[in-house]
Parts: structure tokens; sequence; C-alpha cells
């Protein structure tokens, strides 16, 4: 039997925490552990690990309470994602997580990756090696998407250029051109296209 590897699950659903906690524990090598995010999204004391399995959508929240995973774990992250949102996948990567996992992935394919990761090296699923040349492709400035995720909020153009600090024409220049980007028809389709590829 080989080492031993601390593993600990943090996941703000609780069914989806407590099955991945009891398929880790069905690897006679891992000892799983899981943190549970309060009401704020804060994880409570820091459990001991080797290796930390975190949902993408988690790590990458608008709220920031990814930051205190990262904080605590490094690279040591196994981050859950799909396909469909190769902005969570972009970012869980350049933040410097060192396993990204198919959340459609056989379940070997998670055991793998948490062994791989307890290694020190990285481990990439190649059903998601694709979406992660997308979400690098992601054709929008800082400036485009800031625009975007505050008319996303209900913002009118006076308002992102008050917040902004500019001009209403150049908010609508932003506006437009974040629209021929994404190619949607008006910017009700445009914030659609960017937050299903999670790229806010």
């Amino acid at each position: 039997m080989g080492e031993m590897v601390r593993v600990v699950v943090v996941h703000d659903e609780t069914l989806l925490r407590s099955a991945l906690v009891q398929l880790l524990r069905s690897e006679d090598t891992l000892e799983a552990a899981s943190q549970c995010p309060d009401a704020d999204g804060a994880e409570g004391a820091a459990l001991p690990a080797d290796v930390c399995v975190v949902d993408g959508e988690y790590l990458s929240g608008p709220d920031g309470r990814g930051a205190g995973v990262r904080a605590r774990y490094g690279d040591r992250l196994v981050v859950l994602t799909t396909a469909k949102r190769p902005g969570v996948l972009r970012r869980a990567f350049d933040g410097g997580a060192l396993g990204l996992v198919d959340k459609n992935a056989p379940a070997h394919r998670l055991i793998t990756a948490v062994h791989t990761v307890a290694k020190g090296e990285r481990f990439l699923d190649e059903t998601l090696t694709v979406a992660l040349l997308k979400g690098a492709e992601m054709p929008l400035t800082t400036r485009e998407l800031g625009v975007l995720a505050l008319a996303s909020q209900g913002a009118p153009v006076a308002e992102i250029a008050a917040r902004l600090h500019l001009s209403r024409g150049t908010v609508r220049n932003y506006m437009a051109t974040a629209i021929r980007k994404v190619g949607a028809r008006n910017r009700i389709d445009a914030i659609r296209i960017v937050q299903s590829a999670g790229w806010t």
C-alpha cells in the first residue's frame, strides 16, 4: 500500500461534498475530510491536507471567497469544472492549480488527479484541453468586461460611466465593441454569452 494522502474537499453543496468525500475514502491510500463554508463563504479553520479538491465555481466566485482556499492550499488544488465554462477553467489554471478534472469524468480520474497533485505534478483531464485554449482566447478587455459586468447588474449607462470614471459615450463604445466581439445581438445576449462561458 502506498503512502497515505490527506485530502480536504471544499464545496458549498452538502450532498456533493459528502459524495466526493465518500468517493475519495473508497481508495485505501486516501484519507478524506470535508470543509464546509459558512453562509458568508468562510471555510473556518484550515484542515491539514496534502491536496484540496474544490469546485471551480466556488473557487472563482465573484465574492472572492476562493482566495482563502488558494492561500491555504496553494498549488495543491484539484479543481472540478466543465468544458462549458472555459473562463472558470482558465482562472483556475492561471491561479496555479495543479489539477483540473472534468465534472463529467469517471470517478477514477479524480482519484488519479489527487495522487498526481500530491506528488507535485500537473494533472489535466484531456476533455478540458480545448476549453482551456478557448479560455485563453477570451476576446474582451478588462474594461469591456467591467462594463458588461455592471450592465448585468442592471446599471444604466450613466451609472456605469460614473462608477468607472468614463464618459457615457465611452461606455457605449465599450458596450458596442463587446457585443461585436462576442458575436451577440445586443447587450442582454452579450451578458448571457459572457456569463455562460464563465468569463465573469
